[in-house]
């Protein structure tokens, strides 16, 4: 447990609660709630001055009623530890209905911050003023804040630079800045939505350099780029890719020209397991105890397939929800075309389908480029047809 240093912030750093996700079609909301229960506890112990959401909130832009009901709740009792709140909108969120009634909140401690126009609108906490970045999708933001490439890379460069502005005029000793985004080095888990095609999401970390702290989210792996730059990670687990994951919050401290950091662990509803081996030895080796109460990913290594592998493996693993087959041993034919196209990228499937259909001739530079160009087109119409990750253009413009 950190100690207070008396006159400087400290704060929960936390993101991607992802609140109404289905892990394999297993609801996570008692999951969720039980983190919630466990972050406003940890709030109230630790006196923390602030509680920074970096994205992702929900999982969905539009949320179930259970899932908006879990949000206000656990937003009006973090509010009542005397916490200041920041709420940023993730590529997952509908930036217009998340940051509804913002104005009105704040008055109450609450920030959200959905817009362009709060991109440099700090709140300030003590002696540090922080700045909560929305989600900036560069398709959509690019004419309002008149950016020379559409990439997200070059979308934070302007933001940061209209926040290093308004942190001089505001004159406080620290920076803490909030982001969505995917930081160039750091390892992504496949329960995250990609944000981009050709390569044009990644954030280099010098992006964020001059402030005190970047509390980031969009990569549910907890971890981080030296002392100053750190994702918190999702607090739950939403791929069996992330049983290695120990979910938690940052318990940040910014003491002189240093950053305390501490991991506050979050509590496991239940936890993961992946195993792999022949029918019988899963069935039978007193190893695998554990993974009984665990939810487990299977994958049989028996050179033909068990009869009823399912039902019998839950006799042992009741809470078996992923059943796989990668006999050992044994020649294989060619993978089916979903296994072969599941490591590669949308461009790239739709270049090999160019070239498959002539014959073997690859798609050339230009026709690379148009393809990425109607994949990119494809995603933001899906962006603003679900209204997630969008800010409104009409109101950006208006905020420029």
């Amino acid at each position: 447990m950190l100690i207070p240093t008396v006159g400087l912030v400290r704060f929960l750093h936390t993101s991607d609660w992802h609140l109404g996700r289905r892990f394999h079609q297993v609801g996570l909301l008692a999951a969720q709630a039980a983190y919630l229960d466990h972050l406003v506890d940890t709030a109230r112990t630790e006196q923390v001055d602030a509680v920074l959401v970096s994205g992702d909130v929900y999982d969905r832009a539009l949320p179930s009623p259970e899932a908006v009901a879990l949000l206000s709740d656990a937003l009006t009792r973090l509010v009542d530890t005397g916490a200041h709140v920041v709420v940023t909108s993730g590529n997952h969120d509908s930036a217009t209905r998340l940051g509804f009634g913002g104005s009105l909140l704040e008055r109450s401690g609450l920030h959200l911050r959905t817009t362009l126009a709060d991109l440099d609108r700090p709140i300030v906490v003590k002696d540090t003023a922080v700045f909560g970045l929305p989600y900036l999708e560069p398709r959509l933001v690019a004419r309002p804040l008149g950016l020379t490439e559409v990439t997200h890379a070059q979308a934070l460069r302007e933001a940061m630079s209209r926040v290093r502005v308004a942190a001089e005029s505001v004159g406080t000793r620290h920076t803490v800045v909030m982001a969505h985004a995917f930081v160039t080095g750091c390892a992504s888990s496949d329960s995250e939505r990609d944000i981009s095609v050709g390569g044009v999401c990644a954030v280099p970390s010098e992006v964020f350099d001059g402030v005190s702290y970047a509390a980031l989210g969009h990569l549910h792996g907890r971890q981080q780029v030296g002392d100053r730059v750190r994702y918190s990670g999702s607090p739950v687990a939403m791929s069996f890719g992330e049983s290695g994951h120990v979910k938690g919050d940052w318990l940040i401290e910014l003491t002189g020209g240093e950053v305390r950091g501490e991991v506050v662990e979050a509590p496991v509803e239940r936890p993961l397991a992946v195993l792999r081996g022949t029918f019988e030895d899963l069935l039978n080796d007193p190893r695998h105890v554990t993974a009984e109460t665990a939810y487990c990913q299977v994958t049989l290594t028996d050179p033909v397939r068990p009869l009823g592998a399912m039902e019998r493996l839950r006799r042992r693993f009741p809470h078996t929800l992923n059943l796989l087959f990668d006999p050992e041993g044994v020649a294989t034919t060619r993978s089916p075309y979903a296994a072969r196209v599941a490591a590669q990228s949308d461009l790239d499937v739709c270049c090999d389908f160019v070239s498959h259909v002539r014959g073997g001739a690859a798609a050339d530079p230009a026709e690379r480029a148009l393809l990425l160009e109607a994949l990119d087109g494809s995603r933001v119409e899906r962006i603003g047809r679900e209204d997630e990750g969008a800010l409104s253009v009409s109101r950006a413009e208006g905020a420029a």
